[in-house]
């Protein structure tokens, strides 16, 4: 075992295959594997095998952590089946190389530079400077924040379905939330997702506390850990922490105004149910997927505001998906400074790179083209109004997992484009193109004389 896990992490690395390459054929191979899993007659609950293309997708969107799903995950997947999905997503939101590395710190083995490498990138980190001590802080706060949100969820399970199945649903739901995949095991029955626990407030505060905790990101949690002062934390880690309570009231404000008298949303709840809802609604669309009313009526222009929470997701070296807050914070300060015809972006008196600016414009773009060519795709195969579709692929490459309910009705190549979008969403978009696309860069032999041009 130690040896193959070795072999894992570090072998190919030493080869020549790149750590970002490793990364995104691990969640490849795990996705295969549990696809495999998924089709046996034994993991449907009717006995019978859900077929290649239900086991694919719903491998994809658990190691994914996404939450699309053909099929209801209650009624279909036995418990062996959801066991299967459950890891998935365990080890979908963690990286298949942290949980090695936890494997081979039980058997005291070292972890080399090659392996630092791999589990750096895994982790979304550009340095390997404390990459395995980080890496077990995360897996025993994981462990700690999971197991304290299965215990409170068991309280809310355990009076309704018994003790075991109640604490089984407890334990899946706190991973589900805490790796935002979204899975869930309420059933059909009202809506599915959380839409039976909306009048809960306490019940979507325990998940939604949960989404946020996984979608900070591990360096975050370190840098807390570890200098535990505002002052002391580093620039990132306040513009992570800043921007995600932004996000949070701003959307809670903007859900809570735009549907308040909506009768299919918010509209029946009192007011202090609408508060709740609408806060959920707000951390739980920029990555999670749990939903406490149903995303099919609300109104478009809260779909239109859905769909820019859903890109912008959650923070880099998290279990969320999305450009992340701080891509997203870089591309409005870029924008402010251009307005204010400043060359230099600065944030906390700090001037960002020229080259971290390039990126954040690369991967936004990018997204954005996928979406655009992907959504249109779409539009050609299915006979389902237009801005349906672009929610299903948003939520797609977000890894969100919100769809206004058509997901079931979509024909199998729109599924495998929705596959597609998203394993690119989850192993993350700049990280697959230099995986597969681009090759590392090397100096231009020459250089061409510049020129002007007429901008806008």
């Amino acid at each position: 075992m130690k040896q193959l896990l070795h072999w894992i992490l570090g072998k190919r690395a030493r080869r020549g295959m790149n750590a970002t390459r490793m990364v995104a054929l691990s969640f490849g191979g795990m996705i295969l594997l549990g696809a495999a899993l998924l089709t046996l007659p034994a993991m449907s609950a009717d006995g019978e095998s859900a077929g290649i293309l239900s086991g694919l997708f719903t491998a994809t969107s658990a190691t994914c952590v996404t939450g699309l799903a053909l099929r209801d995950t209650l009624t279909q997947w036995s418990l062996g089946g959801q066991v299967v999905i459950l890891c998935m997503i365990q080890l979908g939101g963690l990286g298949f190389m942290t949980a090695c590395t936890l494997i081979l710190s039980v058997f005291r083995q070292d972890i080399d530079l090659s392996q630092r490498m791999v589990l750096a990138s895994g982790m979304g980190l550009r340095h390997i400077g404390g990459v395995v001590r980080m890496v077990r802080h995360a897996l025993v706060g994981t462990a700690v924040i999971e197991g304290i949100g299965a215990l409170l969820l068991s309280f809310f399970f355990v009076p309704q379905h018994g003790l075991l199945r109640g604490v089984w649903y407890g334990v899946f739901h706190s991973i589900s939330a805490f790796c935002n995949a979204g899975f869930d095991l309420m059933g059909p029955a009202g809506g599915g997702s959380l839409i039976t626990a909306a009048d809960r407030p306490l019940v979507l505060l325990i998940h939604g506390t949960l989404i946020v905790t996984g979608g900070l990101g591990f360096f975050v949690w370190e840098d807390i850990y570890r200098n535990r002062r505002w002052k002391k934390l580093s620039v990132y880690t306040r513009l992570v922490l800043g921007t995600t309570a932004f996000l949070i009231l701003s959307g809670g404000l903007y859900f809570l105004a735009a549907e308040w008298s909506n009768p299919m949303t918010l509209g029946p709840m009192p007011w202090w149910d609408k508060v709740a809802n609408s806060l959920f609604q707000s951390v739980s669309l920029r990555t999670a997927g749990f939903a406490s009313i149903p995303r099919g009526g609300m109104y478009e222009h809260s779909q239109v505001m859905s769909l820019l929470y859903m890109l912008v997701g959650g923070s880099s070296g998290s279990t969320a998906g999305g450009i992340k807050t701080v891509t997203a914070l870089v591309l409005a300060a870029a924008l402010w400074s251009g307005l204010r015809g400043r060359r230099d972006v600065t944030i906390f008196r700090r001037r960002v790179r020229e080259e971290q600016i390039s990126d954040a414009f690369t991967l936004t773009l990018t997204v954005l083209l996928a979406v655009f060519v992907c959504a249109m795709t779409l539009s050609v195969l299915e006979e389902v109004p237009f801005l349906s579709l672009l929610f299903e692929v948003v939520s797609a490459i977000g890894t969100v997992g919100v769809s206004t309910g058509i997901t079931s009705s979509l024909s199998p190549v729109s599924c495998l484009i929705l596959i597609g979008l998203m394993y690119m969403g989850r192993v993350g978009i700049l990280s697959f193109s230099l995986a597969f696309i681009i090759r590392r860069g090397k100096t231009d032999k020459v250089r061409y004389p510049t020129c002007d041009l007429m901008i806008g």
